[in-house]
């Protein structure tokens, strides 16, 4: 394969070693040609310098606790980031030193979806003149779901932009949501050709319409608004409509891209990644395919128009979004380079579709899959299965496979599974219990694929831990009592009241008394896949449960049993992968040739969110990574970055 246009692309769009977009190029390959850092060296980096955004300070209280998952950029020798709050922060790249903050103050009342945000995007006005306020600008949109432009120079908002520099998200969507909580972003915008596009996070398994999931493009200079696209499709002529049959059919909401947008300018295309309807669980009221959702959607970036839908999951029963952000590359295939996208999905599958058509590139086979015994619910009889690349996570778990780290639990995870309907991967939501392997964080998962364009390697990392999901009938529920019996019995389910429907839901990771998954380790991996050939090249487990503080401790966590795990890989030319992703509270360095670990960095809580890498006019690579992802991954408001120490 002749990289070289690869390589000349990616040193161009980066001056310096810049990290300026989320994913490192438009492209999303988080793939850095700064190469100061290698696998000779990489065991002596060294924190280089800690930043504090002060959010888990008081004052600034939430209603909900917050996930500090930002990635940050570098362009023009600055480094740019936000936090869950929507606050905006530059920093110098070499010290950490704080040089502007802008602050939207958004409401802390409200207990949004998921109240974080993983990053801004910036964007150069080359028809303004140099030095003119806003000739570049961040832009970044946050919980309250608020788009905003700021001039890279000083965080002051652009006059220009919207109004005040804002636009307000909300406005004008097919279904306003029902409540302040119900419709935010979580991920940074993606400029293209004078556009900044957007999708949106909507609140899951409320009921059947808490908002709708267009995404939409503003003139990145004024605000105005450019075009709509709406995955539920409203005109009777679109190929897709009749895939959306029942009561609430064309009336539903979400169906959402709340990942990553991906942007081809030469090809003027926006790629989107799309979820599942609402609610997640319970279809009857949207029968169908449900095209769009659950696909990878390539649209006219000018326009918004249609281009190709691949869906990845008919009539979504299992909230199997398509969480990661797309990746395009280029592969060769019978001797020839065929321009792709790559989507990883939470049923653990990667998908290499061509760029120009969505045709799988390696084969995509339906196979048969369990029906529903719900009343009314029509499960798709098939599913699509990648036929050359192996599942990246398991998508089964028999009896026979139930672990514990001692005999009391091994029982309490049969008690727990053995009663389950469990046929394999898209087994349907039930009323006694449905066993869910992947479980709905994944499989792949936000987190994403790292590709390496020169070797021709992905590397993905997954879960392997199954959850239960159960509908259980409206009429016979007792919220109060339901509680009193998962308390009783140390169970830690999550309930979803799917108003509009006749059941509520309710599901959980399937942990046994000692809080460890009842799936055998490694609980979490790191893949490799070989693009040339679809094959797996190397599987390693990915970081452990905790980070042990004494040689004792450690003796009792085996590394090789791996952790749950949220956050994304970099890849460097220097041949190295980094990650955190795990509860482990390090940054794990990994030979992208073997998956052999090379380094692990201290964190002060786990670093749940994908790192990025810059190189400096002296020299110097950082890796940094955001720290303080919530819930397990620990409290945080950390920006740590290391480089090679002298």
């Amino acid at each position: 394969m002749n990289v070289a246009p690869l390589i000349f692309a990616a040193t161009m769009l980066q001056a310096q070693g810049d990290w300026p977009v989320y994913g490192h190029d438009a492209g999303g390959t988080r793939f850095s040609p700064a190469a100061r850092i290698t696998r000779d060296n990489v065991s002596r980096l060294v924190v280089a310098w800690t930043y504090r955004t002060g959010e888990t300070d008081p004052r600034f209280k939430t209603d909900k606790e917050t996930s500090f998952e930002a990635t940050p950029l570098v362009v023009d020798g600055t480094m740019y980031l936000d936090t869950p709050l929507g606050r905006v922060i530059a920093l110098d790249p070499a010290s950490g030193r704080e040089r502007w903050v802008f602050d939207p103050k958004i409401r802390r009342d409200v207990r949004y979806g998921d109240f974080t945000s993983r990053g801004v995007s910036t964007w150069l006005d080359e028809a303004a003149p140099a030095g003119a306020q806003c000739r570049r600008r961040i832009f970044v949109a946050n919980a309250q779901s608020q788009l905003i432009a700021l001039d890279a120079k000083d965080g002051r908002p652009c006059a220009g932009f919207g109004r005040d520099g804002r636009v307000d998200l909300k406005a004008g969507l097919r279904i306003a949501p029902f409540e302040p909580g119900a419709y935010s972003i979580t991920s940074p915008p993606v400029t293209i050709n004078g556009l900044v596009i957007t999708g949106s996070s909507v609140a899951d398994n409320s009921r059947p319409n808490p908002a709708s999931g267009e995404v939409r493009a503003y003139d990145a200079r004024t605000g105005a608004l450019k075009w709509t696209w709406d995955p539920i499709p409203q005109d009777r002529r679109d190929p897709a409509y009749d895939q959306w049959r029942g009561a609430m059919g064309h009336k539903t909401g979400a169906a959402n891209a709340w990942s990553v947008l991906m942007a081809d300018p030469e090809r003027d295309l926006v790629f989107v990644p799309t979820g599942s309807a609402a609610p997640d669980y319970y279809g009857v009221l949207r029968l169908g395919d449900n095209r769009y959702a659950n696909s990878i959607v390539a649209l006219r970036a000018s326009s918004g128009a249609l281009v190709w839908a691949y869906q990845t999951v008919h009539h979504d029963l299992w909230d199997y979004d398509n969480a990661s952000p797309p990746v395009l590359v280029t592969l060769t295939r019978d001797g020839a380079q065929r321009p792709a996208v790559l989507q990883a999905t939470k049923t653990g599958m990667l998908f290499m579709l061509d760029r120009a058509t969505g045709e799988p590139i390696f084969p995509v086979e339906e196979r048969p899959v369990p029906a529903s015994d719900i009343p009314g619910e029509e499960a798709s009889p098939t599913q699509p299965f990648t036929a050359v690349t192996p599942p990246l996570s398991p998508q089964r778990f028999t009896l026979d496979q139930v672990w514990g780290a001692s005999d009391v639990d091994r029982a309490a995870c049969h008690a727990a599974i053995d009663s389950l309907r469990n046929e394999g991967i898209f087994t349907p939501p039930s009323i006694r219990g449905t066993l869910a392997m992947p479980s709905n964080i994944g499989g792949a998962h936000w987190g994403g694929v790292a590709v390496d364009p020169v070797r021709q390697i992905a590397v993905v990392p997954v879960n392997r831990i199954a959850a239960v999901v159960q509908l259980i009938p409206r009429e016979t529920f007792d919220h109060e009592r339901a509680m009193a019996e998962d308390k009783r019995l140390g169970r830690d389910y999550e309930y979803n009241g799917m108003w509009g429907t006749p059941y509520v839901m309710r599901r959980r990771m399937i942990l046994s008394p000692s809080g460890l998954p009842c799936t055998p380790p490694p609980f979490g991996t790191l893949v490799a896949i070989d693009l040339k050939t679809g094959g797996r090249l190397w599987e390693v487990p990915l970081g452990s449960l905790t980070r042990p503080l004494t040689p004792a401790q450690a003796e009792k966590i085996p590394g090789e049993w791996g952790s749950p795990n949220l956050g994304g890989p970099i890849v460097t030319a220097g041949g190295i992968v980094f990650i955190g992703a795990a509860l482990d509270r390090w940054l794990h360095a990994y030979d992208i040739e073997t998956g052999r670990e090379l380094w692990r960095g201290p964190l002060p809580e786990s670093g749940k969110a994908t790192p990025m890498t810059y190189q400096l006019d002296s020299g110097d690579q950082f890796v940094a990574i955001a720290v303080g992802g919530g819930g397990g991954f620990g409290a945080g408001d950390y920006l740590v970055a290391f480089h090679v120490g002298r």
